[in-house]
């Protein structure tokens, strides 16, 4: 996100051309992903809110799968345990590629998502801790408003037509990548209640041999698909979440390029496992887990319970609070200074974004008060709130600057001599201005023709009747 130079670095600077051609598409999915898990959420409040609710309660705790392997499970928990576990699969490639070929490689560009994302989970989870002290609350929660779900921030600004320049997007992509990975540590550290070391020891040996195949230059999906299905059984047998044997799977992988390679293995798997990640594994989740009784009462216990408060606050105010805090920080301390195209409020904006939790924070919700299945589903109406809040709140920022942010989404997208590299990366190329001035010159000598035609017209005009 940040530019290095000899003297002075620029926070939220121009991405390089690879990384924004890189982030433009991951964006492109998971936008569309986006849509269908905002359609999915609505779909669930409406289904548990109507007279079908009754259909919903059955099919969600239909179980299904094999006993013997202790894998017969409810479709919400296949949901929760199964198809999220593509969702961190991904993000395990994502945050691989972060770390050995995107900002995070470099320790300087690094601190300033690092930074503003550990400061984006710390101050909600103290929001959380502080009114439910103050109230006399669980403290169990204080995990659900720490999380940032990119496809539904993203859904949000192709809903309201924001055009946010590349920089502001990375950033909120790299942000929701790293806060990925300490949801991880906290679902594997905080929400293990036992742990069997049989299991656990399998899964761990199926993980090696994954990673000596890939090694080993093994090709082929009737190879991987069925090891990790063993490994992922393993790990939720193990009793840690099963979510992680999707992350450790993402991080073998490798997203260096070699000589000769146009996209690393990761890049390649990357590509062709996310949109069954953004198109269906969350819209699923979100189907079966979205779906809680909204009434006005509901509604206003969401306001006045410590639990469920915590977690709007914690989405609102503490996200919007660490990452802006930490992102000054992280400029304060390291002497850089923020993009000459861009001013705080933009920061504050995207921080604001950041507040729509939904995805984790549910997931995180289910783990925290699993055996209190009334206070599961306020604090999921308190996701839900507390991230249409957030989505509201930022809208109404974001569209302040709307005018700014389009023009330099403009600029960066520009092609004027047509050869596929937006001009504002080649104003260095001696080639390309040789281009421009042929092409300014044949419109110029169109417009000395025109000109002629459009004088002799007019003499003519002018003549005798």
């Amino acid at each position: 996100m940040a530019t290095p130079s000899a003297n002075n670095r620029k926070l939220l600077g121009r991405l390089s051309l690879p990384e924004r051609n890189f982030v433009a598409e991951a964006l492109r999915t998971e936008t569309v992903g986006g849509v269908l898990l905002l359609v999915a959420a609505v779909a669930a409040l409406v289904w548990a809110n109507t007279p079908l609710r009754d259909s919903y309660v059955a099919i969600s705790h239909f179980h299904l799968g094999p006993s013997a392997l202790g894998l017969n499970l409810s479709v919400q928990h296949w949901a929760a345990d199964g198809l999220l576990a593509v969702f961190f699969f991904v993000a395990g490639i994502e945050l691989k590629r972060e770390l050995v070929a995107g900002d995070l490689r470099d320790p300087k560009a690094a601190i300033l998502p690092v930074v503003a994302a550990v400061c984006g989970m710390a101050v909600p989870a103290l929001v959380y801790t502080l009114t439910n002290v103050i109230g006399g609350g669980s403290l169990g929660g204080w995990a659900v408003p720490t999380a940032t779900d990119i496809a539904f921030a993203l859904a949000v600004l192709a809903v309201i037509g924001t055009s946010l320049p590349s920089s502001l997007r990375a950033f909120l992509l790299t942000l929701a990548v790293v806060d990925d990975l300490f949801a991880i540590l906290i679902i594997a550290i905080f929400f293990t209640d036992h742990i069997d070391f049989g299991a656990l020891g399998g899964a761990v040996v199926g993980l090696g041999v994954f990673w000596v195949l890939l090694r080993k230059g093994v090709r082929g999906w009737y190879v991987y698909v069925p090891l990790a299905l063993v490994i992922w059984g393993l790990m939720y047998n193990s009793g840690i979440h099963a979510t992680i044997s999707g992350v450790a799977m993402g991080l073998m992988l490798r997203c260096h390029r070699q000589e000769g390679e146009e996209h690393s293995p990761g890049e390649h798997i990357e590509h062709l496992v996310r949109p069954l990640s953004a198109g269906l594994a969350v819209p699923l989740f979100a189907l079966f887990s979205a779906g809680v009784v909204v009434s006005g009462g509901a509604i206003g216990d969401v306001f006045t319970r410590p639990e469920t408060l915590g977690v709007v606050l914690g989405l609102v105010v503490g996200k919007a609070v660490g990452i802006f805090g930490g992102t000054w920080l992280a400029a304060r301390f390291t002497r850089a200074s923020l993009s000459e195209d861009l001013v705080w409020p933009d920061v504050f904006a995207v921080a604001s974004l950041a507040g729509i939790g939904f995805t984790v924070s549910l997931l995180i919700g289910e783990l925290a008060f699993k055996n209190d299945p009334v206070l599961t589903d306020e604090v999921k109406a308190a996701v839900l709130i507390g991230s249409l809040i957030a989505a509201v709140l930022a809208t109404s920022l974001l569209k302040v600057r709307n005018a700014k942010y389009r023009a330099l989404y403009e600029a960066e997208e520009l092609d004027e001599d047509s050869d596929g590299i937006p001009d504002i990366y080649e104003q260095n190329n001696p080639a390309y201005h040789l281009r421009m001035a042929e092409i300014h010159e044949r419109k110029a000598a169109e417009h000395r023709r025109l000109a002629e035609v459009a004088g002799g017209a007019s003499e003519e005009n002018d003549g005798p009747a």
